[in-house]
């Protein structure tokens, strides 16, 4: 599962030009199930079990990532542009990016310091301040190598480090992707449905159409979430820390996630000896937003991995927490397709 996490952490997919993660999926998958891609571009992946499964289960992750979009050129041949997802502005100058479907190397840039005035020196440059630098001697030079609407990726990261740590782009939601992968190319007890979806850094649009699509009575969404676990962070505010197990949450900004499935995922983890912690505040939210209310209603609940500095150039996750993540999954794929929910 970690060289298939490396291999996706590799590939660019800023949301609405996932090709390329979806190519590579479907070079993993094909063969292990009967797979389809949807108008919007998700992978509908069906896997056949041992037996045909009592509640019909989705399991879920996105393929995109965050990145940016070009907009314009100017007279220097420097490229203009806007966030696709949420980056922060702060994490964005200086580092280096792909452009295009040509992979241009670019270098995100602002004017330098000593012409800022003070107040410009003491806050974020803000995104509208950026620009992309691709060496191009002029705005001509630059519009024969890219074009106005290409997709700015990070550039691609996947390094072990530290005790235990691996620091890489795109840790979300390639993590999931992974897993899933994993899964399908596994044994499983029962029938499941997996979905690869796309553009959920701009709206959870692809797990709109996709479960739509699927109407499982049950979901499982796979994702990595905020770890806030540092010296300058206390209490409830670490959200969630690395080394702690899976996070599996009661409620975030875009859904109330179904208790049943919540306390059965905690049931499972303390009989099996494997270590599983909540998010301790109300935040952020993924595509179980657009899953639980799909049709009539979708049961859902999201099994996360703890990860810091998320949405940035350089995202760090802890390796024990993927494994023991990937454990208890499997575990819970088996009880909720087999219709032990409860």
């Amino acid at each position: 599962m970690l060289k298939i996490l490396e291999e996706l952490c590799l590939l660019s997919g800023v949301s609405g030009n996932e090709g390329a993660v979806r190519d590579y999926i479907i070079s993993r998958i094909d063969g292990f199930c009967d797979w389809r891609i949807d108008s919007l571009g998700s992978i509908i992946a069906a896997k056949q079990g041992k037996k045909r499964a009592i509640k019909k289960l989705l399991v879920s992750s996105h393929m995109d990532e965050v990145g940016f979009i070009v907009t314009g050129v100017n007279e220097a041949g420097l490229l203009l542009f806007s966030a696709v997802g949420g980056v922060d502005a702060r994490v964005v100058l200086g580092r280096s990016v792909l452009v295009g479907p040509g992979k241009l190397t670019g270098v995100i840039g602002t004017k330098a310091v000593h012409m800022q005035s003070a107040d410009e020196r003491e806050t974020a440059v803000p995104m509208d301040s950026l620009y992309i630098d691709i060496g191009a001697k002029d705005k001509e030079d630059a519009l024969s190598h890219v074009a106005l609407g290409d997709r700015v990726s990070f550039q691609p990261l996947y390094q072990p480090f530290g005790s235990g740590l691996i620091r890489g782009k795109a840790l979300d939601d390639r993590i999931g992707c992974a897993m899933m992968i994993e899964l399908i190319r596994s044994e499983l007890e029962y029938d499941t449905v997996f979905t690869f979806v796309v553009q959920e850094e701009v709206g959870l649009r692809g797990a709109r159409t996709a479960s739509y699509t699927v109407d499982p009575e049950i979901a499982i969404v796979l994702e990595a979430t905020t770890a806030a676990d540092l010296p300058d962070v206390s209490g409830e505010k670490q959200v969630c820390k690395l080394g702690n197990g899976p996070v599996v949450s009661f409620m975030d900004r875009s859904t109330s996630y179904d208790n049943g499935l919540y306390q059965k995922a905690f049931s499972l983890a303390k009989e099996n000896g494997i270590p599983c912690q909540t998010k301790t505040m109300i935040a952020g939210g993924n595509d179980a937003g657009a899953i639980h209310v799909s049709r009539g209603g979708v049961r859902t609940l999201a099994v996360s991995a703890p990860c810091r500095y998320i949405h940035s150039p350089v995202c760090v996750v802890k390796e024990s927490d993927l494994l023991h993540m990937a454990e208890l999954v499997k575990l819970l794929v088996r009880d909720f397709a087999g219709g032990k929910d409860e």
